[in-house]
């Protein structure tokens, strides 16, 4: 099957075809017009100069009557006059080169024909013959219709071979054009076709340069873009596969670890020995739990009930349920509240899970000793809630990078102590379900500072 190329070139080729037609036409038609336009008005101008030299013999002789039926007489008339003396005869009009003396006749003032080309009449070219003021006769011109003298015809003929031959090569120069167009239009859809077959056999590191600002440009721009997300979703969905493997891989390690030793009887089964068990087995559960809400919000399939509540109210019962685990850890708990409800439209039991992740993340992470802030504050329209810990912080550099899944800051927020990575995470997938937002920055306590944005509820007030 003919290919775009061919298809292109065809195209092209098939324009510069039409166009070229049409302008010989157009050139033939305009030149037969043209010229046959041409040629009468060489006959009307040689009317207006006998228009003179016949008044001037209707005077002479008194009327017309010596030019009835003297044909020798009235083509002296016609005649461009002799020069004085013996001076040799001017060259013949142009007028006379295409026949204009056979083309006119001589009518009186009542229209009755006087001498000249019998097929004349009220219907051509006229010129009135004045003399005193009035008018005498007239002149009139049978026009050319169409080119019929056989210098015209001649020249005519010439004019359409040197169109022809014009045409021939304009043809040949379409053709040479439309091929290095199809050639040049098509090289980077070439390279766009090549490119995305590389890409669908998994090369995701291919790119495309982009030579242009058009269309085709913009294409080869949105096709980089394209494969610069395949490439960053196979790697993230590969770093993915490593993280769960490995996550899942260490508490079940630990537990058969476990189960081994008490069955060959090294460890004894003791209380101890059980409720180390159970740690492993509530941190399996709760990372199979958090991957399993993760891909539900992934898809919108994570459920929410929302309902007006009290934010404080849910704030202050999570913060109440960890108080004891902070004073164990000896870390200083302060939540400042405000005297005013702060109503939002929001899932209590997302919401509880939500403060719990973020306390979680301050137990597991912040150095014994140090302190949380959770202060809350209704503004105009929404209502913000801040989580400040103090040190270890996180760089800068590598605050956006706090919600991805598995990600943790090796050098500050110490692996060992806990936790998978998916937290945050899912922190970030409920607020976008409130409608709000969470912001990762430095907190003024030295260590991270968690910036939550609740909208307010319609028709509440701050």
């Amino acid at each position: 099957k003919p290919g775009i190329t061919f298809k292109l070139f065809v195209a092209i080729l098939a324009a510069s075809i039409l166009a070229a037609a049409a302008m010989g036409v157009g050139a033939q038609l305009s030149f037969q017009r043209g010229f046959v336009g041409y040629l009468n008005e060489q006959g009307l101008q040689r009317l207006d100069e006998l228009t003179p030299t016949l008044a001037r013999e209707f005077r002479e002789k008194g009327g017309w009557q010596h030019l009835r039926e003297n044909r020798r007489a009235w083509f002296a008339l016609l005649r461009p006059p002799r020069p004085a003396g013996n001076g040799p005869r001017p060259l013949p009009r142009e007028s006379e080169l295409t026949g204009t003396a056979q083309r006119i006749a001589l009518f009186d003032a009542d229209f009755r024909r006087i001498a000249g080309n019998p097929s004349a009449g009220r219907d051509d070219l006229l010129r009135p013959v004045m003399s005193e003021g009035r008018t005498v006769g007239w002149l009139a011109l049978v026009p050319f219709q169409q080119v019929t003298t056989a210098a015209g015809l001649e020249f005519q003929e010439r004019l359409i071979k040197t169109n022809g031959r014009i045409l021939a090569l304009a043809l040949a120069l379409a053709a040479l054009i439309a091929m290095v167009l199809a050639r040049i239009f098509l090289a980077p859809v070439k390279a766009i076709a090549r490119a995305t077959r590389q890409l669908a056999a998994g090369d995701y590191a291919t790119r495309i340069e982009v030579g242009s600002r058009d269309e085709l440009g913009h294409l080869a721009g949105d096709f980089n873009q394209l494969a610069h997300a395949l490439e960053n979703t196979e790697r993230q969905r590969r770093d993915f596969m490593a993280d769960v493997s490995h996550e899942l891989r260490t508490p079940l390690a630990v537990l058969r670890g476990e189960l081994e030793a008490i069955e060959d009887g090294v460890r004894p089964l003791t209380a101890e020995a059980v409720k180390s068990l159970q740690g492993e087995v509530h941190a399996l559960s709760k990372l199979v739990n958090d991957l399993y809400e993760l891909s539900l919000s992934d898809v919108g399939a994570l459920t929410y009930r929302m309902t007006p509540l009290d934010l404080r109210e849910v704030l202050r019962q999570s913060v109440d349920a960890v108080r004891e685990r902070f004073l164990d850890r000896g870390i200083t708990l302060d939540c400042q509240l405000p005297s005013q409800a702060l109503a939002v439209q929001a899932d209590e039991g997302r919401l509880r899970q939500l403060f719990g992740n973020l306390l979680e993340n301050t137990l597991r992470y912040t150095d014994s000793g140090g302190s949380l802030r959770i202060l809350a504050s209704a503004g105009r329209d929404r209502i913000t809630v801040d989580f400040m810990d103090s040190a270890p912080g996180v760089p800068e550099e590598l605050l956006p990078r706090l919600f991805e899944r598995f990600y943790r800051v090796e050098s500050s927020r110490n692996r060992a102590s806990g936790g998978a990575g998916l937290g945050l995470a899912l922190c970030q997938r409920i607020m976008a379900a409130h409608a709000g937002d969470i912001t990762a920055t430095a907190s003024p306590l030295g260590g991270l500072r968690l910036t939550l944005n609740f909208p307010l509820a319609t028709g509440a007030k701050a």
